[in-house]
């Protein structure tokens, strides 16, 4: 395996996007630099010759830039119904899925959720695409996923920590 080979350099790129992705704990900032780092893996699994995770990876880039704009469900389903669409297209075989899979969490986790609860579902992506990169030989890939597993965890736990110390608002004596 080429360690420097042009695909695997823009895997490395992609990687370092990833990583201050998931430190950040301002759902914008998430969102505009997993778009960053989606758009350098769309080069990325091309570069290896991975169409289906190309696809799903161009998809999640311009799902993240629209949900930083929208969270209208029928922009959500635009991107459901156009990754599942064409990635079973392109999919060759079992392991293109997993991006596919990806890319439906991804997409459900940006437009319906926020916080932890967002986090928790860019987690389940993340398994899917660490998958996809040790199955597509993407070193910088499988480096991003894990990495981003352990921020992306280490972020929930930050923020359920912030959330559980501070002080719930009294609703002095008023019944709703």
């Amino acid at each position: 395996m080429d360690f420097t080979s042009p695909a695997q350099l823009v895997g490395y790129v992609a990687f370092v996007l990833g990583v201050a992705a998931f430190a950040q704990r301002i759902d914008w900032r998430l969102k505009l630099l997993v778009a960053t780092e989606c758009a350098v893996y769309t080069l990325h699994f091309y570069l290896l010759g991975n169409n289906a995770a190309s696809l799903s990876a161009g998809l999640s880039t311009l799902r993240m830039f629209a949900s930083l704009k929208t969270r209208s469900p029928w922009v959500a389903a635009f991107f459901l119904v156009s990754n599942i669409g064409l990635g079973a297209a392109l999919a060759t075989s079992a392991m293109s899925w997993f991006s596919i899979a990806a890319g439906v969490c991804g997409t459900v986790a940006v437009f319906f959720l926020t916080g932890i609860g967002m986090r928790a579902v860019l987690f389940l992506a993340t398994l899917c695409w660490l998958a996809n990169n040790i199955l597509s030989g993407s070193i910088g890939g499988t480096l991003l996923e894990s990495i981003i597993a352990v921020v992306n965890g280490a972020t929930m736990l930050r923020l359920w920590r912030g959330r559980r110390s501070r002080p719930k608002a009294k609703t002095r004596g008023k019944r709703f």
